[in-house]
């Protein structure tokens, strides 16, 4: 009997700083992999998380993987729901032409909405 498969929408919520711990890139990669699998994916920047869309990053000084990059490939795996806080870019003195995606700032509330209607939220 062949397995019926559900969509689920699943947001995920990256709050880290892009270095320093593996949160960013596994929120990444976690994100990436329920893309593949025909998951219907929203994808947050919120707190310190916003300083992974900064344009010109370069983590070979650190031995790491430039996440700004990464980053790029959301689109390309049909993540096209992608926000921002607009309040932690507004608190960090972030601008939107500082950021290497064509990311739509969002409000808290909107963000609360994506969360209530999410099947299941990863806070990263």
């Amino acid at each position: 009997m062949a397995s019926k498969t559900t969509n689920k929408a699943i947001t995920f919520i990256s709050r880290r700083a892009p270095y320093g711990d593996s949160n960013a890139q596994l929120c990444l990669e976690m994100a990436l992999a329920c893309a593949v699998f025909g998951q219907t994916v929203s994808y947050v920047f919120l707190a310190d998380g916003v300083y992974q869309l900064l344009k010109h990053q370069d983590a070979r000084g650190i031995d790491s993987k430039t996440l700004g990059k990464a980053l790029e490939t959301l689109n390309l795996y049909g993540i096209e729901n992608v926000c921002v806080d607009a309040d932690s870019l507004s608190e960090r003195g972030i601008q939107d032409s500082e950021l290497v995606l064509d990311v739509k700032p969002v409000s808290r509330a909107h963000i609360v909405e994506l969360i209530d209607q999410a099947d299941t939220v990863f806070n990263l």
